[in-house]
């Protein structure tokens, strides 16, 4: 993978090919970032131009031998963690269906992973026995390229086993480079922590989801513009949206809020059964649009949604549905919706789930400034 296929970063694009041209190159990294900034991606990006044969001034070559392997996952000199099911299993025994989900793309998040290797319902984690496989792998001479590198994504799910790695990360094997992924920094061991270089990736504008879509789905721009607002900065959001935002969220959404609004139980339980027709995925990106007008709401309540979010089809219902909007609802509004996504994600009953939202939502419409 290659830089220009990492949407946005680009500062800190810069930052890392400048750090290997002037030799500063940290042995022990740790990328943070949410959801969909593009943590794993920026990782795989920049262990290949590390191992690139004719490397760029802002980019891989792409073309060369180690390239050509770095792009299909096959570089012998690159390896990967990453939470799996089980006591003793090891990332390798999902290395097939890890290329495939990468390959189809590098923005998944843990639950859409444990989905992919049939184990949505359980916790993952990175085993005590993977710990011991890295420092096997990575005590193995190099075969090919200039630089051994190990991808951890998700480190959060080692736990305690992490003190394993310690020794390793402080003092890793010669021209080994260790990149920790993290979408959750809060959750790594802070000996962890200590031992590497924080890499710090920042919130995608609309703008960079919008030209993302555009340069690798080839959307239309109505299109694009469409998703990129709902998204919220998540890119793999804005990818699950991309087969949905033909739905009519709109009208389900502006339906819904109106039977909370007048209290009309039977119309609230009729679009709840409605609601739950649609499946998890569209049910998780309809409350992302319901996140989406909470917040245009607020923009167009202070004036700014035109500068922010540039006039829309949306304008005439944002700016009804903003009367019932204020400083005083607008948090737990958006602490409901996000606790409601939480919960469908996690296979929660989605009736349940809708009408605990639509009774919370009620109550809110009746707060006042």
């Amino acid at each position: 993978m290659q830089f220009k296929s990492v949407v946005g970063q680009q500062a800190l694009k810069k930052n890392l090919i400048l750090g290997v041209k002037s030799g500063r190159i940290s042995h022990a990294q740790l990328l943070c970032g949410s959801e969909g900034q593009g943590t794993l991606a920026l990782a795989v990006a920049y262990a290949q131009y590390l191992n690139c044969e004719n490397p760029g001034d802002d980019d891989s070559c792409g073309v060369c031998n180690a390239c050509n392997k770095y792009q299909k996952l096959i570089h012998p000199d690159l390896h990967f963690t990453y939470p799996t099911i089980g006591a003793n299993v090891l990332s390798a025994n999902f290395m097939e269906e890890w290329r495939a989900a990468f390959l189809e793309s590098p923005y998944f998040n843990s639950s859409q992973w444990l989905q992919r290797i049939g184990t949505e319902n359980k916790q993952g984690n990175i085993t005590a026995a993977e710990t011991h496989e890295i420092i096997r792998k990575l005590s193995l001479k190099m075969f090919e390229g200039p630089y051994k590198v190990l991808i951890m994504w998700l480190p959060e799910f080692l736990g305690k086993e992490g003190n394993v790695l310690l020794k390793l990360i402080e003092e890793p094997t010669d021209n080994t480079i260790l990149l920790l992924v993290t979408e959750d920094r809060d959750k790594i061991l802070s000996t962890i922590q200590s031992r590497t270089q924080i890499v710090q990736l920042s919130r995608l504008s609309e703008e960079e989801v919008y030209n993302g879509l555009q340069l690798i789905y080839s959307l239309p721009s109505e299109q694009a513009a469409t998703i990129a607002k709902i998204s919220d900065g998540n890119f793999n959001a804005a990818i699950a949206l991309i087969d949905e935002v033909e739905n009519n969220f709109h009208e389900i959404f502006r339906e819904w809020m109106l039977a909370c609004v007048k209290s009309q139980m039977k119309d609230v339980l009729s679009k709840i059964e409605e609601m739950n027709t649609l499946g998890r995925v569209q049910l998780k990106n309809l409350l992302c649009y319901g996140l989406y007008v909470m917040r245009a709401c607020i923009l167009y309540n202070n004036g700014v949604y035109k500068q922010i979010i540039a006039n829309t089809s949306d304008e005439p219902f944002i700016s009804k549905f903003g009367q019932l909007i204020n400083q005083k609802n607008i948090y737990p509004f958006a602490q409901e919706f996000s606790d409601a996504i939480y919960h469908i994600e996690r296979n929660a009953n989605p009736k349940i789930t809708l009408l605990n939202l639509s009774l919370q939502v009620e109550k809110l419409f009746k707060v006042k400034v």
